[in-house]
């Protein structure tokens, strides 16, 4: 279980991480940051932590990463975060209409070749909240999330 401390921690190495060769860095104010993402958190155990290197479609004007949380009472918290831009989405496992997942490949233009990735997708109502792997760590941490928010929605009888 992390606390929020732990899961800012994890956010601020994201963000660090998270400008490429071509961006300038981003200009966060992480003491703010760090006291956005306590309120939201407050004293919850977060059970899985999931940081997108990248936006996912869609989210592309909101930031430059999303991170989602799991708490152990199964609340997810989808947190997007960017140079003076924060939100966070919150909902009950339970609350999900449908869980996806698409294990696939996609065409790296760039590199010029194919590329596997994982994605999972957690949808209630009209949002959409994705999860991205595109390496085994990633796949990984996509894989145990996927556990989780199945297991929570969908227990065994």
């Amino acid at each position: 279980m992390l606390t929020s401390k732990e899961v800012i921690e994890k956010v601020k190495e994201a963000a660090l991480a998270a400008t490429g060769p071509d961006e300038r860095a981003l200009q966060i104010d992480y003491p703010a940051l760090e006291v956005k993402i306590q309120a939201a958190l407050g004293d919850r155990k977060v059970a899985l932590l999931h940081i997108n290197n990248h936006l996912p479609e869609g989210y592309e004007d909101q930031g430059r990463f999303n991170a989602v949380a799991i708490t152990q009472g199964k609340v997810l918290f989808d947190m997007v975060i960017g140079d003076s831009y924060f939100r966070y989405d919150v909902f009950s496992a339970g609350d999900l209409d449908k869980v996806q997942s698409i294990d696939a490949v996609w065409e790296n233009r760039e590199k010029r070749q194919e590329e596997p990735f994982l994605s999972l997708r957690l949808m209630h109502g009209d949002e959409a909240h994705i999860l991205l792997a595109i390496n085994e760590e990633q796949r990984k941490s996509v894989l145990a999330f996927t556990e989780a928010v199945v297991t929570a929605c969908h227990p065994e009888r």
